[in-house]
């Protein structure tokens, strides 16, 4: 019994073989397609503006899409301005009610005496830009008349006879009554 189909006579699954000139078309065509497709669609991009910078690309607009996502901005706020005794609870009472590192003790006259000697202007720098132990309180959650409120809650407690800071908005709008008044008469 012998086979009739003897493979080494011919190769007839074998695929044709493919001449040097068809191979180099069908690798210019793989390459060159894409750069035809994309050059084209640039083409009909700038034909659509007229070669002019599209307005979403314009400075303007590409700045608003990348700006910062938020804003914080320090200074003036529309929330009510706290008093002495306020700004003295949130912020100074940790270290001033129980006189922890070295902070004169709220109402204690003895240890406020010598710094009450330095004056209002000199223990409100010290309470804004910090001293010894106590951090900079200028530039934290309360405007610095705040912290000049505070200083004079405590001051005050302690003997002082120092007037509170009033806030800037309240001295602003004062000063033009003050002055239609004046004119007034």
């Amino acid at each position: 019994m012998s086979d009739p189909h003897h493979t080494a006579d011919h190769d007839a699954h074998d695929a044709p073989k493919a001449s040097g000139i068809k191979k180099i078309t069908t690798i210019l065509v793989l390459l060159g397609l894409p750069l035809v497709v994309v050059g084209s669609l640039v083409s009909y991009y700038m034909g659509q503006n007229g070669g002019q910078v599209a307005a979403s690309m314009s400075e303007e607009a590409v700045m608003g899409r990348i700006q910062k996502v938020g804003v914080l901005q320090l200074g003036e706020s529309k929330r009510e301005p706290k008093s002495g005794e306020e700004v003295y609870k949130a912020q100074c009472t940790t270290c001033h009610a129980d006189g922890l590192l070295g902070a004169p003790k709220f109402g204690d006259a003895a240890a406020w005496a010598p710094r009450l000697g330095t004056g209002y202007a000199a223990l409100l720098n010290s309470a804004l830009k910090g001293k010894n132990n106590m951090a900079a309180q200028g530039g934290g959650a309360f405007a610095d008349f705040e912290v000049g409120r505070a200083l004079v809650y405590m001051a005050n407690a302690a003997g002082a006879k120092f007037e509170e800071p009033k806030a800037p908005e309240a001295d602003g709008a004062a000063a033009p009554a003050a002055d239609a008044a004046s004119a007034a008469k």
